[in-house]
C-alpha cells in the first residue's frame, strides 16, 4: 500500500505532461529528428576522427577502471575490518560513489583542464567507491577458517590476505570489475559532453551545430563500442568460469 501511494504521489508531484509529449506536433518533430538521424556520415575524413575518439573513450574506460580496482581494493581492506578505521573508510567509499562521474569530471576539469585526463580520473574516483564497497563485502563474506589457520601459525595479515582470502574472492572481484568496465564505457562516452574528450566531445559538438548525420555516426560508434565490450566481458567471464 505504501509503495502504491508513493507511486501515485510521484506522478502527481512531478507534473508529467504526457498530453504535450504525445501530441501530434511533438510526434512530427521527433519524426523529422529521427529521419535526419537515419543518414549517418561515412566520409573517410570524419571516420578517421571518429575512430580516434572511439579509441580514446575505450582507453579512458579501461584506465579508469584499472585505477579504480587498485584504489577500491586498497580501501576495501580496512573497510572490511571493525573499529574506527572501518567507519572512516566506509564513509570515504560512500562519498566517492555518491558523487556522479559528471560532477567529478566537472570538478577535475578545473585542475586537469579539458581532455581525457579529467574523464579518466572522474571514472576512477566514482568507480573506486563502488568497487571498494563490493570488494569489502566480498572479503567479509569469505570463509574465515583458512585465514584463521594461517593466523594461528603466526603468518602476517598481508600474507593471510594473499594466500587465504584473495583466492576465494578472486572470481567475484573479476566479475565486479568487468561489470563496472561495461558501465564505464557508457559513462566515458557521456563524460565528453563536459569536455572530457572521446566520443562524448564529438557528440556534444555536432549536436550543438545540429549536424545530425555526424551525430548519427557518433551514436553508432557508441553502440558498437558497448556491444564489443559486452561481448568481450561475457567471453572473459565464460573462460574464467
Amino acid at each position: 500500500v505504501f509503495i502504491a501511494l508513493l507511486t501515485i504521489a510521484s506522478f502527481w508531484s512531478l507534473d508529467l505532461q504526457w498530453r504535450k509529449f504525445l501530441s501530434l506536433d511533438a510526434m512530427q518533430k521527433m519524426g523529422r529528428f529521427v529521419a535526419e538521424l537515419l543518414t549517418p556520415n561515412f566520409e573517410t575524413p570524419f571516420l578517421n576522427k571518429l575512430w580516434w575518439a572511439t579509441l580514446e573513450t575505450l582507453a579512458m574506460s579501461a584506465l579508469g577502471t584499472l585505477l579504480a580496482v587498485a584504489l577500491g581494493l586498497l580501501l576495501a581492506l580496512p573497510a572490511s575490518h571493525s573499529g574506527a578505521v572501518r567507519t572512516i573508510t566506509r564513509a570515504a567509499l560512500n562519498a566517492l560513489r555518491s558523487i556522479p562521474e559528471l560532477i567529478w569530471a566537472t570538478l577535475l576539469l578545473i585542475a586537469a583542464g579539458l581532455g581525457p585526463m579529467a574523464g579518466t580520473l572522474a571514472l576512477a574516483l566514482h568507480t573506486s567507491g563502488v568497487l571498494g564497497r563490493l570488494f569489502a563485502e566480498a572479503i567479509e563474506n569469505s570463509e574465515g577458517s583458512p585465514a584463521m589457520a594461517l593466523r594461528t601459525s603466526g603468518v602476517s595479515e598481508l600474507k593471510i590476505f594473499f594466500y587465504a582470502t584473495l583466492p576465494q574472492i578472486m572470481p567475484q572481484l573479476i566479475s565486479y570489475t568487468l561489470y563496472r568496465w561495461e558501465n564505464n564505457i557508457r559513462a566515458a562516452a557521456v563524460l565528453g559532453v563536459v569536455g572530457a574528450g572521446g566520443l562524448g566531445a564529438m557528440l556534444s559538438f555536432h549536436m550543438s551545430l545540429f549536424q545530425m548525420a555526424e551525430t548519427s555516426s557518433v551514436l553508432l560508434a557508441m553502440l558498437a563500442l558497448v556491444v564489443l565490450v559486452d561481448a568481450l566481458s561475457y567471453w572473459i567471464r565464460k573462460a574464467l568460469g
